[in-house]
């Protein structure tokens, strides 16, 4: 690659920059000279702020084309961008920017006040405001600064973007993400998926993690082609703008919730090239009845935040429900068993990935590192898969307890030690269960104190909600006496699983 991620992307602009790059769901348009406008002036002005390479930029902002543009900017100027989820509450917020030592963050207007005091608190030397307009201190700021800039040069491997991921412990681990790593996966979904010159996206995604923002941006910026950008997931929107739209990725919900919409039919879906699927398990029963109603085949991916895009149903070539498809081009997988041993096709296994898209490390967790990513280099992803004699890849457990619900990754570990602070709980398990909906519901399993009868499933919902962000809020909560333990005392939350559901 070039020496900077934004080189390449800018290489593929189309050449005439009038070109729409995002269209908001409002009517306003971005055209491709103002992206490069934008982050030229936005980049001179995280460098007058006296940022420097390597330095961190947090934001946690709503989605707009300015936040697409900041993301490119500190691409630009070689500083390492930081998006925090917008339902992180202060308690979460507080580790982050204690973790990351941002040198900028940005925040919602609507956040300010909050964040504010967290941000002093952990040292924070500029604190700048972005809200859903694109208005905000950092965009009047950045109006008055030069439209040239001159791209720092990078490293393939410096780090692009930090993105935490919660730990089975409970504390959130930062993903180093390199330049070398964006490029390497946008490149390969470019090609893979067939980006033509006339597609359009359909954006619905939140864009503070890497299904959002790296997966679907990257790939409209290698493509130089326009996305429709709405704010959230909204059934009648979205089935307004497909007749425009030729690509669509979404997660499961996404597709459940058109299904479930008298209105969407293979009509609507006339003009659309390519619906992908990823961030949780497609139902067999989603992927049937979406080719029924309307003639596509959904086009399931699997990836994670430490290794983007790992593996894909083929463009041209079957598209097997059940499974996540072959592993991507210059990607190697592999199953191993408990011991590291390499496990033939067939076998059930522990599945590891090797290639430019696996991530550097953990931020500031060299230890954690180290346990992640194997001697030769591949990394442990923590689920459990089989391959089959066609290479297909099917993910069928985890060894983590990781709940995803609604596209989203639960750690239970960090809902536990939420509910285990209430003095009325003795202990607790999070689990997730099977919902039609969120593909998986975060479910919490508590055991009282003797002196704790008083508590409700209510009091206690209100208690995560406050200190968490509500994705991973429980939707129920069961009261038993104890929880079951194997020999070696370690909760079965196998059991739990089979003795609860909806």
């Amino acid at each position: 690659m070039r020496s900077n991620l934004y080189d390449e992307f800018y290489d593929r602009f189309p050449s005439d920059m009038r070109s729409t790059f995002i269209e908001n769901e409002n009517g306003s348009i971005y055209s491709y000279s103002q992206l490069h406008r934008s982050s030229s002036q936005l980049a001179n002005l995280l460098v007058q702020l006296g940022l420097k390479k390597g330095d961190r930029v947090a934001a946690q902002v709503d989605k707009s084309a300015q936040a697409v543009f900041l993301y490119l900017a500190c691409i630009r100027a070689g500083l390492a961008f930081v998006p925090l989820n917008t339902a992180y509450k202060e308690h979460e917020l507080e580790y982050f920017f204690e973790d990351a030592e941002p040198g900028l963050v940005v925040v919602g207007t609507r956040y300010y006040e909050a964040v504010e005091r967290i941000a002093t608190q952990a040292g924070v030397k500029n604190l700048e405001t972005l809200d859903s307009t694109g208005g905000g201190s950092l965009i009047e700021k950045a109006t008055g600064q030069s439209v040239k800039f001159e791209t720092v040069t990078c490293k393939a491997d410096d780090t692009a973007a930090i993105l935490y991921t919660s730990g089975t412990t409970g504390k959130p681990k930062g993903a180093m993400i390199t330049h070398r790593n964006l490029f390497s996966n946008a490149r390969t979904l470019h090609k893979l998926w067939g980006w033509q010159s006339a597609d359009v996206l359909l954006h619905a995604l939140p864009i503070f993690h890497i299904h959002g923002l790296f997966v679907a941006c990257n790939c409209v910026l290698m493509n130089g082609s326009s996305i429709l950008f709405i704010s959230r997931f909204d059934c009648d929107k979205v089935i307004d703008l497909l007749p425009r739209s030729t690509v669509m990725m979404g997660v499961p919900t996404f597709y459940t919730r058109l299904l479930s919409e008298n209105r969407f039919n293979a009509s609507i879906c006339s003009n659309m090239r390519l619906f992908i699927s990823g961030s949780a398990p497609l139902l067999e029963q989603t992927f049937e009845e979406f080719k029924q109603r309307t003639g596509h085949v959904i086009l399931e991916r699997y990836g994670m935040t430490e290794a983007g895009m790992i593996t894909s149903n083929p463009l041209n070539g079957e598209r097997i429900s059940g499974t996540v498809g072959l592993p991507l081009p210059g990607t190697e997988v592999r199953l191993v068993d408990e011991y590291g041993h390499v496990l033939p096709n067939g076998r059930e296994g522990r599945l590891e990935v090797k290639g430019d898209n696996v991530f550097l490390g953990y931020w500031r967790m060299p230890e954690k590192t180290a346990k992640d990513l194997t001697a030769d280099g591949f990394l442990k992803t923590g689920d459990i898969a089989v391959i089959n004699d066609q290479g297909y890849v099917s993910i069928v457990g985890r060894t983590k307890d990781l709940v995803i619900s609604g596209g989203y990754n639960v750690y239970p570990k960090e809902v536990e030690l939420c509910i285990d602070k209430l003095d009325q709980v003795l202990e607790s398990a999070v689990i997730g269960l099977p919902d039609p909906d969120y593909g998986e519901a975060v479910t919490a399993v508590v055991v009282l104190h003797p002196k704790g009868a008083e508590l409700t499933e209510d009091r206690l919902i209100e208690h995560v909600k406050y200190t968490l962000a509500g994705y991973k809020v429980p939707k129920r909560v069961y009261f038993i006496d104890a929880l079951p333990r194997n020999a070696m005392g370690k909760v079965q939350k196998n059991i739990l699983r089979e003795n609860f559901s909806f």
